[in-house]
């Protein structure tokens, strides 16, 4: 019968080795971005079982906003629809008048999608932002917050890491 210190340590030995394995599918300039240091301190941390819970917690959240904002979009969207055909309706007559008018209307209609755009897009780099922060205060290596888009990358990594792990739940012990 091994006691929790064996127990304990053949979890770390095996959460390493799978941190190691999965860093090792990365492409270089990503690899080189997750020393062993790093890994083996991530390892440690996944000792306790609440980041794994923090890491959950926060995709059923990032899930939740990102169908929000995609609702928001569509309704957006279709706010346009029915503004263009209201508007077209007046010059139901006259084809030159409408065409004009479609034409103005489309080409209005495409700025401000773009500008609703820039704002949802906003809404999830705070979304980023606040995931950075939470896990960093949680204490999990390799989470800080950064608007670098190299170390954003290496840090979805990360988290791609901790639910693969999550998933494989205790097949180490």
């Amino acid at each position: 019968m091994m006691d929790d210190a064996q127990v304990l340590q053949k979890k770390l030995y095996f959460l390493l080795e799978q941190l190691q394995n999965m860093a090792s599918e990365l492409p270089p300039k990503y690899q080189m971005r997750l020393p062993y240091e790093v890994l083996s301190s991530l390892a440690n941390c996944l000792l306790n079982e609440t980041v794994f819970e923090i890491v959950k917690g926060l995709l059923e959240i990032q899930h939740v906003t990102e169908q929000h904002l995609f609702q928001q979009r569509l309704q957006f969207i279709n706010n346009k629809k029915i503004e263009e055909q209201d508007s077209l309706k007046k010059y139901e007559n006259n084809s030159d008048k409408k065409i004009e008018v479609l034409q103005k209307f489309m080409l209005k209609q495409k700025e401000e999608l773009k500008e609703f755009d820039m704002k949802l897009v906003l809404e999830l780099d705070k979304k980023v932002a606040e995931q950075q922060r939470i896990l960093e205060q949680a204490g999990v290596p390799g989470f800080y917050y950064t608007t670098n888009t190299l170390e954003i990358k290496v840090q979805m990594h990360l988290l791609d890491f901790l639910l693969r792990l999550s998933q494989m739940g205790n097949q180490s012990v």
